[in-house]
């Protein structure tokens, strides 16, 4: 692989969202990530976080060229997200790979930042991922060691391509029962399905999932509730932080991933949703209305 070469479609991507935006508590209102150049015309490739309800988008080149970006696209279920820039970037599109023909034990390149921030790791895994903002991978990627500049980092295989996007650090125990650091990555193959739908209408053209604005975790083989958002569905419906989710209208939830398959086959967002959930070791019923999570958010405003 000439690293040099895909490194110079790697961009730092810097954003601003308003103090009033729906996530400037839980992600901040300064964001700063990397991105990843995927066409000639400057349209960046990042991880939807960093953009999310941005006012305003600078994007940096690995010469150090500095110009404004447009937030095209958000897409929650995938979490990618896309910028345009609005001027001059200077810096080639990286071709797209085949996440799916990569393997366990493929060398690999994560690159975020400036172009010498990449780092040689390899493919440790590739399996189902639930994240605890109502958040579900069929198959991501986790690569080791982790790139201590995740956010929006580009996966480049040994061909030169891309092959995804860094969304998180998390921790691993090895067979020697340490804990270790890899970066989970979300799949390129994610995003040729939607994304003429995504320059042409800045989300996929389909009625939204339900979304409850709960914030969810594995406990013991039960789902326990985190957190839930002041603003969200689930906090109006009367659901708390400790309660355990044990059903989905007639139909028992047995793992994280579970809860979301269930939650999102009861129909698009407005439908309204029971909840078993368990308090105090009560068992009670609650429905909830579900919502659009993009209705929550502030919409990119074009420079």
């Amino acid at each position: 692989m000439n690293i040099n070469h895909a490194l110079q479609s790697i961009v730092v991507v810097n954003s601003e969202i308003p103090e009033d935006g729906f996530t400037a508590e839980s992600l901040g209102v300064k964001r700063t990530g990397s991105g990843v150049v995927i066409r000639d015309d400057g349209l960046v490739l990042t991880i939807g976080y960093l953009i999310t309800e941005a006012e305003s988008i600078w994007l940096t080149n690995a010469d150090g060229r500095v110009v404004p970006g447009h937030a095209v696209a958000y897409d929650a279920e995938t979490g990618f997200g896309l910028v345009q820039a609005l001027g001059e970037l200077g810096a080639p599109a990286l071709e797209i790979g085949k996440a799916s023909e990569a393997k366990a034990g493929d060398a690999v390149v994560v690159a975020g930042g400036d172009r010498h921030q990449f780092v040689r790791a390899n493919i440790v895994g590739k399996q189902e991922f639930a994240g605890y903002w109502e958040y579900l991978l069929d198959e991501a990627i986790f690569t080791a060691p982790a790139h201590p500049l995740w956010g929006g980092a580009a996966l480049i295989g040994e061909d030169g391509k891309l092959l995804g996007i860094g969304s998180l650090l998390v921790q691993q125990v090895t067979t020697s029962g340490a804990p270790q650091n890899i970066n989970m990555i979300v799949p390129i193959d994610l995003l040729p399905p939607i994304l003429d739908d995504l320059l042409a209408y800045g989300r996929v053209n389909k009625p939204a999932r339900p979304w409850l604005g709960v914030y969810s975790a594995e406990s013991d083989g039960q789902v326990v509730v985190a957190n839930v958002s002041e603003r969200g569905p689930a906090a109006a419906a009367g659901l708390r932080s400790g309660d355990i989710i044990s059903g989905v209208r007639d139909l028992g939830v047995d793992s994280l991933a579970d809860f979301y398959r269930k939650l999102w086959s009861s129909g698009s967002a407005g439908t309204e949703i029971p909840i078993e959930v368990v308090r105090d070791g009560r068992s009670m019923w609650l429905r909830v209305k579900s919502a659009d999570r993009g209705s929550f958010l502030k919409k990119p405003r074009l420079h």
